[in-house]
């Protein structure tokens, strides 16, 4: 098993069970010492801002703000420059704990050794 696990989610309230597979993944591997660097992208991005995740709802799932909770509490949350950017995010409006980093780090952190790389 890899050390690291890079998460890109790409999707949102677009596409809710991909969405909320790439958060409970994340949470469990964080949950099971996994080192996770979950990303965020496209409409997911918009979970990086206070309370939309709270506005997220899928049955049988666990609540979005817990995963997300469990995540900033053992891993890495990273919200890609440029869907901030076209969704007018900057770093003063995102949840505390949440970077913004672009593709150069994204690519950086999935080739590192030991480290498994997955897209939902």
């Amino acid at each position: 098993m890899a050390k690291k696990l890079v998460i890109k989610v790409t999707a949102g309230a677009d596409a809710p069970e991909r969405c909320s597979q790439a958060f409970t993944v994340a949470a469990v591997a964080v949950a099971s010492g996994v080192e996770v660097s979950l990303w965020l992208t496209g409409e997911s991005a918009w979970f990086a801002l206070p309370g939309r995740a709270a506005e997220f709802e899928l049955p049988h799932a666990a609540p979005l703000p817990e995963l997300i909770e469990a995540v900033l509490a053992g891993g890495r949350l990273t919200l890609c420059t440029q869907c901030a950017a076209r969704r007018d995010i900057t770093e003063k409006d995102v949840i505390e704990g949440v970077r913004i980093a672009g593709a150069q780090v994204f690519v950086q952190e999935s080739l590192a050794d030991d480290t498994q790389a997955l897209v939902y």
